[in-house]
């Protein structure tokens, strides 16, 4: 395989591939220079094909703007996907916060790609990996604590995007500023840049490669244009399908999820037999009411409906102990028929994610709050109650 670069020009770099040209632009994704860029190229260049870095599905997404109203919450929560369509909305409203904020639309320059490769009757290639399979591989490749910490990092990320400037959003299309960045994530969850990052850079780059045409002109993120030439000089195969691979739940977790109930029971049995009843059904109370009290605690700051936060209390400390059904999901869909959302609602999803009290205005998003929260408390509770009911041993 010959690959080489020719030259750099206006942020875009010309690239010698397998015997065609590839035009690889590297953009910042709520800048208008890296949307009228992108316009540009296009169309001084009359590629072959264009390819984007988007998933069949976020493409599907940016062409039907009425997408919201089909989505059937009662079904992502049924089909246990709550948490990653509330990451994924997370990481939504950061950048349409960005984009509001400089008045212009979020992935702008994709959108411009598209539009310009129809002009010209170019292909149009999604060349990045479904959303759906990048969030369910980082969220595999994490620890519990991990995962808490990352979702509190999405969650803060709303104050972050308040004291970034115009002038900021320019200077993150330099790979070396990109690259400290980076430097500072992996420190706190290596996970992130290895699957957000070095993953989909494989996968864009092969994706990129293997595309139709002589010429080819490939719109990404910025923070990818240094992975996908290295990977696009690089002579190793890149396996697609190990990439879309789901990894299975760590047997240590699965081992966890039995483990604790039956340690739970066997808790409570030694504790009527060694302490007698009295301790024993304290140990029961116990746990009753740390489950209870820490998930109708959740289920109360995600602004829960009254019979909701009365289904957390009383579901938690069952569920917990069943490793199949989470309390969340229960109290999630409680909140989905006591308060139905509306069309309305699913319309108004892109606004309101642009701010935290949107999150809890929308009847959609405060169903994926009840769920999140509901099993967070519950988790809490198991690592509260342990501790207490093994003190009573003493």
């Amino acid at each position: 395989m010959e690959t080489r670069v020719e030259e750099k020009n206006n942020m875009v770099d010309i690239l010698t591939c397998d015997g065609k040209q590839i035009l690889l632009i590297g953009t910042a994704h709520v800048s208008r220079q890296s949307a009228k860029l992108v316009e540009d190229t296009i169309h001084e260049q009359n590629p072959d094909t264009v390819c984007v870095e988007l998933c069949e599905t976020r493409l599907a997404s940016l062409k039907d703007a009425d997408r919201w109203r089909n989505m059937d919450i009662v079904k992502v929560i049924k089909e246990k996907k709550a948490l990653m369509l509330f990451m994924n909305l997370l990481l939504a409203s950061f950048q349409k916060k960005m984009a509001d904020k400089f008045d212009i639309k979020p992935g702008q320059e994709m959108i411009n790609a598209i539009h310009a490769a129809e002009k010209i009757n170019a292909r149009l290639i999604p060349a990045d990996r479904e959303i759906q399979v990048t969030l369910s591989r980082v969220w595999r490749g994490m620890g519990f604590w991990e995962k808490i910490k990352f979702i509190s990092s999405l969650v803060f990320s709303f104050g972050a995007a308040d004291d970034i400037k115009e002038e900021d959003i320019e200077k993150m299309k330099q790979e070396d500023i990109l690259q400290t960045l980076l430097a500072d994530v992996k420190k706190t969850h290596p996970i992130i840049e290895k699957t957000l990052i070095n993953e989909r850079d494989q996968f864009l780059a092969e994706k990129i490669r293997t595309a139709p045409g002589e010429k080819i002109v490939a719109v990404v993120g910025a923070a990818h244009a240094p992975g996908i030439k290295k990977y696009l000089f690089s002579h190793d195969g890149i396996d697609i399908s190990e990439l879309n691979r789901i990894p299975p739940a760590g047997k240590a977790g699965q081992i966890l999820k039995w483990l604790i109930p039956a340690v739970i029971f066997f808790l409570i049995v030694l504790g009527f037999s060694m302490k007698g009843k009295s301790a024993g059904a304290d140990m029961i109370w116990i746990w009753i009411a740390a489950h209870g009290l820490l998930a109708g605690l959740g289920a109360i700051l995600a602004m829960a409906h009254p019979l909701t936060i009365l289904s957390a209390v009383l579901v938690a400390p069952l569920t917990s102990l069943n490793p199949m059904i989470a309390a969340g999901w229960v109290s999630g869909l409680v909140e989905a028929f006591t308060k139905k959302p509306k069309v309305k609602d699913l319309e108004a999803i892109p606004q309101d994610i642009s701010s935290i009290k949107g999150f809890w205005r929308n009847n959609v998003t405060r169903i994926l709050l009840v769920v999140v929260f509901t099993n967070l408390g519950s988790s809490i509770g198991t690592m509260t109650a342990v501790p207490l009911m093994l003190k009573l041993f003493n």
